[in-house]
């Protein structure tokens, strides 16, 4: 019996190690996928897409909720750690609050049922749970800390919005206008790429082939 334990004890822990390696492995290649960002045409320039939460949704379905949540915190410190910042870390904030509103949910509902069509309800819900987050989290968090951190007015980031999208008249409309279809936009490519990718990555994670 003592054998027993010992050897079930030595399994978890090199399983809780394999575990923490692909963690910083996903989170370093997310970093570097968060390097390559572009605007999109109906949102003001510090509004960049990018392809980092990949890694971080392909880590989250392999390994669970939990551990997406460290790969996102692991991308975002490690950018801080190589890029610095420049947003006085309002940015980054928003990444690590806007990824997890991402992955969480749709790492716990996958987990529940493994399954191709799980997946995609998940993704779904994940990307409808993000965007909602997104835009209530901007309106009243992060567009008000950015503006203090860098001396300007919310009206001032607004008129940002206006300039590409004239529809743009105040905070509703930002956030109904800008925020809202990015967040949608980003969840749709994300989740995409995932579906194409995650059933060649899946085995190497979970050390069914090396």
């Amino acid at each position: 019996m003592s054998n027993n334990t010992n050897m079930a004890a030595g399994a978890a822990a090199k399983s809780n190690v394999r575990n923490m390696v692909i963690i910083a492995m996903l989170g370093a290649v997310s970093m570097i996928l968060r390097l390559f960002d572009f605007p999109l045409w109906f949102a003001p320039s510090f509004y960049e897409i990018d392809l980092s939460e990949v890694p971080v949704m392909i880590g989250t379905f392999a390994l669970g909720p939990a551990a997406g949540a460290l790969i996102e915190l692991v991308k975002n410190l490690l950018k801080l750690v190589v890029k610095g910042t420049n947003t006085a870390f309002v940015g980054d904030l928003a990444n690590y609050l806007i990824g997890c509103a991402l992955v969480v949910p749709a790492g716990i509902i996958y987990k529940r049922k493994k399954s191709k069509k799980n997946a995609l309800i998940a993704m779904a819900v994940g990307t409808l749970f993000m965007t909602v987050v997104g835009c209530f989290v901007n309106a009243y968090v992060l567009l008000p800390a950015y503006g203090k951190a860098f001396g300007m007015p919310i009206d001032a980031l607004i008129a940002m919005g206006t300039a590409v999208n004239p529809a743009i008249k105040g905070l509703g409309t930002f956030v109904i206008l800008a925020v809202a279809p990015f967040n949608i936009i980003k969840g749709i490519v994300v989740s995409a790429v995932t579906f194409v990718l995650y059933k060649y990555v899946s085995p190497i994670l979970k050390g069914q082939q090396m």
